[in-house]
């Protein structure tokens, strides 16, 4: 009894070292830029977030690091956050396997396209400024729906190597801006009511697949009735045809928005997939 006793508390004490987390500010010192959005922060659903203003980075650093860090996009249309199923609820699951985990809870755009990917590629230069402090040499970009828009805009739209991420990661993403394929909402939401057609190309990111966007692993339902699933499956035929490793599974049922959902049919299934991709399907080349 006093044996199980102690795996007890060991079980415990493994869970709760694996949700300790540290919250930065992306820009401590005011932003430079703004989305012109001035009444406060909302949570108008539970753990749906609107109307942000100040971006933060929480992070959950893995006790025994493999290596490997990922920063994680919520979706929300561009409009608000799905900060756990979509967030947080998957930091113990990265833990677990030693890979440093972190939440970016990023601005609404607002109509002002640069204000989400400004706030990416901030938090991607400050996680690889405490790279040796939790002990991570490669790092990636993950979202979902509008988030994977996010991160898939961060993966083709980087501004220089120090923001580049070394892979990618795509839960049923927004991915096209043009009309028909796009999901309206994020469309509006990033680019306003008219958009330009360069602003338009520009985020419509299977357009902007080049031999250097970093390796991708992307996933997604067939029967997706909110994000069209053209979008993550153009998304990885312009990744082949540049020749980018990419890896595409698309599950027959479960809609749009499961996340880490225990109710997702197929969670086991993407779980154990994206677990041996991350284990064994990345490649590194030398510099």
């Amino acid at each position: 009894m006093k044996r199980l006793f102690m795996m007890s508390l060991l079980a415990v004490s493994t869970v709760l070292s694996a949700q300790q987390s540290t919250e930065l500010k992306l820009w401590p010192n005011g932003a430079p830029n703004t989305n012109d959005i001035t009444t406060d922060e909302q949570e108008p659903e539970k753990n749906r977030i609107s109307n942000v203003t100040v971006p933060t980075l929480t992070i959950y650093p893995a006790t025994q690091p493999n290596g490997l860090a990922i920063i994680m996009c919520p979706g929300g249309g561009y409009t608000r956050l799905a900060m756990d199923h979509e967030g947080h609820d998957m930091a113990q699951w990265f833990n677990t396997q030693g890979i440093t985990y972190a939440v970016l809870k990023y601005r609404m755009p607002n109509g002002h396209s640069d204000i989400p990917l400004s706030d990416a590629h901030q938090a991607i230069r400050l996680m690889r400024e405490h790279a040796k402090e939790w002990n991570f040499t490669k790092l990636g970009i993950m979202g979902a729906s509008a988030g994977g828009h996010l991160a898939a805009s961060l993966a083709t739209l980087y501004s220089s190597d120090a923001t580049r991420p070394d892979f990618q990661v795509l839960f049923y993403p927004v991915i096209s801006m043009l009309k028909g394929v796009t999901h309206s909402g994020s469309r509006k939401n990033l680019l306003g009511e008219t958009p330009s057609a360069e602003l338009e190309q520009k985020y419509s990111l299977e357009r902007q697949v080049s031999p250097q966007t970093p390796q991708t692993f992307i996933m997604l339902s067939a029967d997706d009735a909110g994000v069209l699933p053209i979008n993550g499956i153009g998304y990885f035929l312009a990744l082949q045809e540049q020749k980018v490793p990419a890896t595409l599974h698309v599950y027959p049922t479960g809609g749009h928005g499961w996340g880490f959902r225990d109710s997702f049919t197929y969670k086991r299934q993407w779980t154990g997939e994206l677990e041996k991709w991350l284990r064994e399907g990345l490649t590194f080349p030398e510099k």
